[in-house]
């Protein structure tokens, strides 16, 4: 069941709200390796190819205010709708992804 729309967060709004101390978990669904070459600060990585995406994932509340990101977009779209059938209510997908957010000429954070 769940929502038929998950919302989308431009980057330009992302970073509105990581500057203004909004309360969110910022979630990086891409592999590790991918995040270890640059990640938005504060992201968790949860990759979501890894059979422990789920269990994972249900650490965090399902009331909180969750973002996703991946690459391009695919992938937290999927794995945005991964949360909504679990219950999480308010659930944003970075609209373009990390791509997009390093194209915008935004700060990252490289392992």
């Amino acid at each position: 069941m769940g929502r038929m729309k998950i919302p989308q967060i431009s980057v330009k709004e992302l970073h509105e709200k990581i500057t203004s101390q909004d309360a969110f978990v910022l979630i990086d669904v891409r592999t590790p390796e991918e995040y270890a070459q640059g990640f938005i600060g504060g992201a968790i990585n949860m990759d979501m190819k890894n059979e422990s995406f789920v269990s994972n994932i249900q650490q965090i509340d399902k009331n909180k205010k969750v973002y996703l990101y991946c690459k391009a977009g695919g992938r937290s779209a999927k794995a945005s709708k991964v949360l909504d059938s679990l219950g999480y209510k308010n659930i944003i997908n970075l609209e373009g992804g990390f791509d997009a957010w390093k194209e915008a000429g935004n700060v990252f954070v490289v392992q």
